[in-house]
């Protein structure tokens, strides 16, 4: 096996097939990208000249779904012991083929050129399209997607080996759809802070779970709100505290059962929107979220907001009437269109504060 001649450039790394002897001919390469390229191109080249600047920091950009969208430095060496991890993990070793088919302006997109960098893939750029994979016939060993993306390529499934999923929840719906493809599929938990993922959960086949396990090298606690705390040595320089309640079964393994700022106590009873909106996304097929607002005898009550123009709740009653009583929406909003941030996640909060205008 080729060992790397830089911590920042494997020799066995290709971009589009072509190979780069120097580290000067993969910039001159880049900055081609940038001049010359598509936008989806010339990110890529711009993440290429921040690599390789000389600098032991980066910059990344936060996505801004919980709140403003803001630029953090990490050290490049965290991200390249991320790709290590995600290699190991996954068994993908120097030589195998992987698909870039999102934006190199998000961490999503940055780590899949890590990896191939670090750990020497043919990495094949195209278009971050919701359709990118049907619209190419190469076969792939490693992906990366958005659920919109994998919605959407259902029936090119079978061009990949393994596919990790991340930056929006999978609906039940369709994880149940992905019980049908041969690839292995896996849904990811990480965050910026943590540089890309550091848990992993099998999505389909036989090893389909709903545990969470860590990356090598990362563990797990909770505090006192049984939100998980982050540590992983090597990637993040302190313990990460996240706002996502979870059941810790052991210290590299957790259930997801929602975001601590997103419960709803109503009647004294803690829902998690998380839950309702998977049971729901069986069913219903627009965009929608479960929020709450003010109640005088509940406190809080369970809403359903509907991305369409006129949803009613006799509309969805049939499913509604499957739930729990105290998790089913007393009421139904409708918005034309969503809030969303720029890689595609719904803003909840602005969400809300527009219900709060109709009140």
């Amino acid at each position: 096996m080729s060992q790397p001649t830089s911590p920042l450039l494997h020799p066995s790394f290709t971009l589009n097939s072509l190979s780069f002897e120097t580290i000067e001919e993969l910039l001159a390469f880049a900055a081609d990208l940038v001049s010359d390229g598509h936008e989806y191109e010339a990110s890529v080249g711009s993440f290429l000249q921040q690599w390789f600047d000389g600098k032991d920091d980066i910059a990344l950009q936060t996505s801004g779904s919980t709140g403003k969208p803001k630029s953090i430095r990490m050290k490049k060496r965290a991200l390249i012991n991320s790709a290590i991890a995600t290699g190991t993990f996954f068994k993908i070793q120097e030589g195998k083929s992987a698909l870039l088919c999102l934006s190199a302006d998000y961490i999503a997109g940055k780590m899949m050129v890590v990896r191939a960098l670090t750990l020497g893939w043919d990495l094949h750029v195209v278009a971050p399209t919701k359709d990118a994979l049907v619209e190419y016939d190469n076969p792939y060993d490693f992906v990366a997607m958005v659920p919109l993306q994998v919605q959407h390529s259902l029936e090119a499934m079978n061009k990949v080996k393994k596919v990790i999923i991340g930056g929006a929840p999978i609906s039940a719906s369709l994880e149940e759809a992905l019980q049908d493809v041969d690839c292995e599929v896996f849904a990811t938990y990480g965050m910026t802070e943590t540089v890309s993922h550091i848990a992993i959960r099998r999505v389909n086949g036989l090893a389909r779970s709903s545990i969470y396990s860590a990356v090598p090298g990362v563990t797990f606690s909770i505090d006192e709100r049984d939100c998980l705390v982050i540590q992983a040595p090597g990637i993040a320089e302190n313990k990460v505290i996240t706002n996502d309640m979870v059941s810790l079964l052991s210290s590299t393994s957790f259930e997801f059962l929602g975001r601590v700022d997103h419960v709803i106590n109503s009647g004294g009873i803690k829902v998690h929107p998380e839950q309702v909106e998977n049971a729901l996304s069986q069913v219903i097929e627009e965009p929608f979220i479960i929020t709450s607002e003010k109640d005088v005898s509940l406190g809080e009550k369970v809403i359903l907001v509907i991305e369409t123009n006129n949803a009613t709740l006799s509309n969805y009653a049939e499913a509604i009437a499957q739930l729990p009583s105290y998790e089913r929406p007393k009421r139904v909003y409708s918005l034309s269109r969503f809030p969303r941030t720029e890689t595609g996640k719904i803003k909840r909060k602005e969400i809300t504060a527009i219900l709060k205008g109709y009140s």
